[in-house]
């Protein structure tokens, strides 16, 4: 279901407030330090707002919308810093079960999804960090249990819907966990988004559907789009405090903003928060419209929003003078954030290579 444009703003107001309110600077200060890194109070908030049923159909106990309000709302989360597992659960799981499962399996698992009571993560990638099907190192045994190692899987300590990419004889599959297995928590740049390991010892686990890689791949757009749309919104964020700050700092008797090169680097990123803008919500135009070229459309919002952000936070910290490199001030947040979004799902070179092809190149 896709919504009118008016409908969507309000559906993007309604968050931002949400997050303005129980998501400040102070409160991404105090639970990224904490134990689970999210807070369950707004998570529950975020569930009753059905910020984390967007994708499930309404049979499901969703809103049944699409990767345009998927886009919009992912802007306001990246704004704020949202440290919690709202791809990885909202977004990613989801996706992953209505691509794969059957309808017994989407009963079972979407409604507590789109509910807050369950939290959803995915395995896939080996340690090679390719999120592709040649990345997939876990094996699916005949007995149906599992077994190998799946690196860089995205708030996977607080995850209890446990969905595993794996390789089986018949080709690759996706699996939902049923037993005890070891996860191991990553160290990592941006504490704002948790990692893990998990490694899997003949671990029992039950398969969803008879869908393949191309399930998997159909995720991986969402969580691209909404990816996307967090780093626009997060760009878009860092710059505007930036030119706040050129507006309001004074040296040599004047505001550091009248300075021509600082007008110019501003100039400059405004460009980029523009183009990085432009190709998400393309994307996710795209892939609401089920278009042929919204393969290509994702791909290209994959490379030009993560490396637009970096570019952004980057100079940001640097158009901010010495105040920038503090630990007290925030926009090494947004850098930390920005590097992260780099790695996941799939990574600049991937989204590339995938673009060109999409081009027949």
């Amino acid at each position: 279901m896709t919504i009118s444009v008016a409908e969507r703003a309000e559906l993007r107001t309604a968050v931002g407030e949400l997050l303005a309110d129980k998501c400040t600077e102070e409160d991404v200060r105090r639970v990224m330090g904490s134990d689970e890194g999210f807070d369950r109070d707004l998570w529950t908030h975020l569930a009753e707002q059905g910020v984390l049923g967007m994708l499930v159909d309404d049979d499901h106990g969703g809103l049944g919308f699409g990767a345009l309000e998927l886009e919009a709302v992912a802007e306001e989360t990246g704004a704020a810093l949202l440290p919690a597992p709202f791809i990885s659960s909202a977004v990613l799981s989801v996706a992953l079960i209505q691509a794969a499962g059957s309808d017994d399996d989407k009963q079972r698992l979407l409604p507590g999804l789109a509910d807050g009571t369950s939290i959803g993560t995915v395995a896939l990638t080996g340690k090679s960090g390719t999120w592709t099907a040649d990345g997939v190192d876990v094996q699916a045994n005949a007995d149906g249990t599992l077994t190998g190692t799946a690196h860089y899987v995205t708030w996977g300590q607080v995850g209890d819907v446990v969905l595993v990419v794996a390789r089986a004889a018949d080709g690759i599959g996706v699996y939902e966990v049923t037993g005890d297995f070891e996860r191991t928590a990553a160290t990592v740049f941006d504490p704002t988004v948790r990692l893990s390991a998990f490694t899997f010892t003949n671990t029992p686990a039950r398969r969803l559907g008879t869908a393949g890689w191309d399930a998997v791949q159909t995720a991986l757009d969402y969580a691209v789009i909404a990816s996307a749309g967090e780093q626009v919104g997060g760009a878009r964020k860092i710059f505007d405090m930036t030119v706040e700050y050129l507006k309001t700092r004074v040296q040599f008797g004047r505001q550091i903003g009248s300075f021509q090169a600082l007008k110019h680097m501003a100039a400059d990123l405004l460009l980029e928060v523009e183009n990085a803008t432009s190709a998400a919500q393309h994307a996710a135009a795209e892939k609401a419209a089920n278009s042929e070229t919204s393969d290509g459309a994702t791909a290209l919002a994959g490379f030009t929003c993560a490396e637009a952000y970096e570019t952004i936070a980057m100079n940001a910290i640097q158009m901010h003078g010495g105040i920038g490199f503090t630990w007290e001030h925030p926009a090494h947040l947004f850098l930390r954030r920005a590097r992260t979004g780099l790695q996941l799902f799939g990574g600049p070179r991937l989204h590339r290579e995938r673009y060109l092809t999409s081009k027949g190149a």
